[in-house]
Order: structure tokens, then C-alpha cells, then sequence
């Protein structure tokens, strides 16, 4: 298949540091390469893959102070895209509802990954006026604020299989890692670990809009004792850093739509330790790959009391099973597979060699609903 993959232009594919949605595509992106298909990425210059790269811009946006208008670089894109979209067989977007407009009035089949948080009222406006695109969510919880979005499939993050794995560390600390915003609420994550009586280590990015949070709420809270900030690591540090966790903790206060660090801390054999909000049911198994909890007191009874009867073989093993980028590459293959079918039994009827379809399979604009 001839696929298009386009990305924000915020992060380099893959980013050189913190960045969940444009490792996705990175690893998306690579993985259909190597299984014989025709990639081409639209994302930033200083991109690194082995598809087709379309330079939308000369660096990643977060990395050029110059750029004052992020959004007229990606309108650009879109538009870029648009007069080439004859040239693929199917449009994969990673830039949430930027192309529902405009690339519903074209043939091309598209589909979109929504990455992002949809629970906000202003949500509800956008899937009212654009009920017919077909998006795919990364957790059934992702799609639960916007039932009325025509929800293709839920294809859960994958990661390269060899990207981390164990290494032959002695586990003794907690860990955190990501990104510091209130969401992620890393002030209970040092009360846990305070109660635990452990030490805490948070490797972390912060975000120029969190700035005051971080010198108000979280900067006093590091000089408790056992509590190191590191600072943002790149995915050379994640293995060692993951593999010397006793528990990777997300005592997250949002609706987190996949999480991508509960797999990388599963390629690591390390447990997780989360409260239950948005994906995380459907990500951690609880009693296997880690804790399910609903508050600080539960969060360290469980790592006290339970996180010795966890295996991190077996933790490692469930993320070989189910959390692949092989594995994910292949949901999206049978997602473009059966949109390239229906627009090909449009097309037959159009033709009229062909009798209408079942209106549950196949939507007005050719995109499929495909059972979950």
C-alpha cells in the first residue's frame, strides 16, 4: 500500500526527548516500512526514518525559537498534502481534527488517530459537525466523552520490541516519569513514596505552561528527603532507569487516554502503580503487570504489602503479547485494508456492478466501523 503518515510538526520523528505522539508515528511508520509498504512521513526536516521524508519545515517546532505561529505551518502542511493526496492509497493523520474539513471533501480515504484528551465541552462541538469522519481512539476510554464520533477501532500503543528491556539492575526506588502538569499529579506520587518509606526518583519534563506549578506546587516537595528530580531522559536512560524501579507511579487526576509509559515500564519487567482513570484498566492488568489503586493509602499498601507476589518476567512477557509495535502496525494494516475495500464496493455500486452494502459496515463517506 501507498500510506501517508502525518505528523505534528511540534517534535522531530522520533523526538529527541519527550514526545508520546510523535514516538507512536515513528514506530508506526517504521514498522510498515520493514513490512513491505510505501511510507512516506510529512512531519519536521530533522526527522529520522527510513520512509519517504517530506520536509514540512526545516526543524521541529519546539526546538526553533523563531517560530511564533505553529498553527500556519501546519495549515501549510495540510494543504501540501491535499494536492498530493491522489498519490496514496490511504491518509493517516496524527493531527486531530485539523483535516476533518477539508479532507472529508476529497476521495482519498483518510483516517485520523485522536492522541489527545477529548473530555473538554468544546470536544462536543467539533464531533456534532463532523459525525461522519472515521477516527480511531487509543483506549475504549479515549471515545467514552464523544460517543457520537464515528470510532473506527481502538488500537492500543505499541514499542518496538527490542527498544527496552530489562537490565540486570537491583531494583530500589520508585519511579516517575514523563512529564510534571498537574494532571499527573507527581505531589501524591511523593507522598506515596514517603509513606513507603522509599526513595523517589522523577524523571520528568516541564512544560513552559506548567512553570509556575512546578516552582509552586512540586520544587518545595524535592527537598523531602529520598526525592530526586532528574529531568527529562531520552530512551538510551529509560531502560536503566525503568529496570531500577521497584514501581513506576501514576497517581494521575485526568482522564489519560493511553499511557504510554505503563509499556515502557512493562518492556522493563517493572510494575506499575496507578490510580484508576481513563486507560489505565486497560492497560495495567491488575495482580499481573501491576496495581489498580484509588488513593495514596491503597497505592502504598500495594507496593508495601503486594509488589513482592509480581513477576517481572511475566510483566515483560504480557508486554510481548500485547503492547508490540508489530502488533500495533498490524491493527492499522486492517484498518486501511478494509477502508480501501469498502471504497472499492463504493465504487461498484457507483458503477453499478455491485448491490448496496450493509449501512452498519460502511459509512457515507467509505470509511468502515469495525467492531471492537
Amino acid at each position: 500500500m501507498r500510506i501517508a503518515q502525518i505528523a505534528p510538526l511540534t517534535e522531530a520523528i522520533p523526538p529527541k526527548l519527550y514526545g508520546g505522539t510523535e514516538r507512536v508515528v515513528s514506530w508506526l511508520t517504521e514498522e510498515l516500512v520493514s513490512l513491505g509498504h510505501d511510507v512516506t512521513l510529512f512531519a519536521s526536516g530533522d526527522s529520522m526514518t527510513t520512509a519517504k521524508l517530506e520536509p514540512m519545515w526545516p526543524r521541529a517546532l519546539r526546538l526553533d525559537g523563531s517560530v511564533r505561529d505553529p498553527m500556519a505551518l501546519h495549515m501549510s502542511m495540510l494543504e501540501q498534502v491535499r494536492q498530493r493526496a491522489d498519490e496514496f492509497d490511504i491518509l493517516h493523520f496524527h493531527l486531530d481534527y485539523f483535516p476533518f474539513s477539508t479532507f472529508s471533501r476529497q476521495p482519498t480515504p483518510f483516517i485520523t488517530t485522536m492522541h489527545g484528551r477529548l473530555d473538554l465541552p468544546e470536544h462536543q462541538t467539533v464531533f456534532n459537525a463532523f459525525g461522519a469522519v472515521p477516527v480511531i481512539s487509543i483506549s475504549n476510554a479515549q471515545r467514552q466523552p464523544v460517543p457520537q464520533a464515528r470510532w473506527v477501532r481502538t488500537v492500543h500503543h505499541g514499542l518496538p520490541e527490542r527498544l527496552l528491556g530489562p537490565r540486570p539492575v537491583k531494583p530500589g526506588y520508585l519511579a516517575v516519569l514523563g512529564r510534571i502538569a498537574p494532571e499527573k499529579a507527581i505531589d501524591q506520587a511523593i507522598r506515596i513514596a514517603v509513606r513507603c518509606n522509599l526513595p523517589l526518583k522523577i524523571a520528568a519534563k516541564v512544560d513552559r505552561a506548567d512553570h509556575d506549578y512546578f516552582e509552586q506546587q512540586i520544587r518545595p516537595l524535592l527537598d523531602l528527603p529520598g526525592v530526586e528530580y532528574i529531568g527529562e531522559i531520552d530512551d538510551h536512560g529509560k531502560a536503566e532507569f525503568l529496570s531500577g524501579a521497584l514501581a513506576l507511579l501514576m497517581p494521575i487526576d485526568w482522564p489519560e487516554p493511553f499511557g504510554l509509559v505503563m509499556i515502557e515500564a512493562m518492556a522493563c519487567g517493572t510494575p506499575v502503580v496507578a490510580y484508576r482513570s481513563g486507560s489505565v484498566p486497560e492497560v495495567v492488568e491488575h495482580g499481573v503487570t501491576g496495581f489498580i489503586v484509588e488513593n495514596e493509602i491503597a497505592a502504598a499498601d500495594a507496593i508495601t504489602n503486594r509488589l513482592w507476589r509480581l513477576s517481572r518476567p511475566e510483566i515483560r512477557a504480557h508486554f510481548e503479547a500485547r503492547f508490540t509495535a508489530r502488533r500495533m502496525a498490524h491493527d492499522y494494516i486492517a484498518i486501511y485494508r478494509k477502508m480501501l475495500a469498502a471504497g472499492a464496493r463504493r465504487q461498484r455500486r457507483v458503477n453499478g456492478s455491485a448491490p448496496p452494502p450493509d449501512r452498519h459496515q460502511t459509512g457515507i463517506d467509505g470509511g468502515v466501523y469495525i467492531a471492537d
